[in-house]
């Protein structure tokens, strides 16, 4: 049985990684999905990739008219939208004494307002249809806890947490579920830059970090994308309406709460 059979998805950032995973889960569910992102040429090449029932919508989190006219899109395309997946983020990191405004103002424009404001447009338009609908947020185990060298990206989901709850709160009288799923640490092509940056600021040999990072999850390795896709699918399902303003954690064991 296809748990999502008939319903329309927006991901944001799903051109690659993470994003794309749960577009190509969400089509095998029976969804259909508008990869939403930036890079439209990689867009396209995934939805492609993927198949019919996933197309490309440009979009930028970071800019308002953007990100009202992918939801516009959707729209158009399928007749309304059932589910948002909040998946665009950026990462960096520096000592406290390091940070710059640039790099503070890039994090939150992006992990936190871009959160924002796109579960805003999609609210406005799953309460214009009057079905409900599913919204999910990225936040991380990084949200649950400092960390030394990865202050502001720690804050960034840690807001992602807290606005998720108050969001849940408040949209759940309009019939739509909002929740979140705090990811690990998740192995893909981002963690080069991840590792790389590590590097530099623990003064490791490249690929070290990312070695030691792997061999202290409990269950034994990193997780993949594919490894979020059950949960991402559950919250999104009929089986998850009872289910209001919660971060599930899905690390192999790395934080409990």
């Amino acid at each position: 049985m296809m748990r999502l059979e008939g319903k329309s998805a927006l991901i944001t950032g799903a051109a690659r990684g993470i994003g794309k995973a749960f577009a190509e889960r969400y089509v095998r569910e029976g969804a259909t999905v508008a990869i939403g992102d930036i890079d439209m040429d990689r867009a396209q090449e995934s939805a492609a990739e993927i198949g019919p029932a996933a197309y490309a919508v440009y979009l930028d989190v970071t800019d308002q008219n953007s990100i009202e006219k992918a939801v516009a899109a959707v729209e158009e395309k399928t007749g309304g939208l059932d589910i948002l997946i909040n998946n665009a983020a950026l990462f960096d990191l520096a000592p406290i004494v390091e940070i710059t405004r640039d790099s503070y103002d890039r994090l939150f424009n992006i992990n936190v307002a871009g959160t924002l404001f796109t579960m805003q447009a999609a609210a406005k338009s799953m309460i214009r249809r009057g079905k409900g609908g599913k919204i999910i947020n990225m936040a991380s185990q990084a949200g649950r806890r400092g960390e030394p060298l990865v202050g502001v990206y720690c804050a960034t989901k840690a807001a992602v947490i807290s606005l998720t709850q108050s969001a849940g709160l408040n949209l759940i009288s309009h019939g739509i579920n909002v929740n979140a799923i705090a990811p690990g640490v998740v192995d893909g092509e981002h963690w080069d830059g991840v590792d790389a940056l590590f590097a530099k600021h623990e003064g490791l040999a490249p690929g070290e970090k990312k070695a030691a990072v792997g061999k202290s999850v409990p269950f034994g390795r990193m997780g993949t994308a594919e490894d979020l896709t059950g949960m991402a699918v559950f919250l999104a399902s009929a089986d998850a309406e009872y289910i209001v303003a919660q971060t599930y954690n899905v690390d192999g064991g790395n934080w409990m709460s």
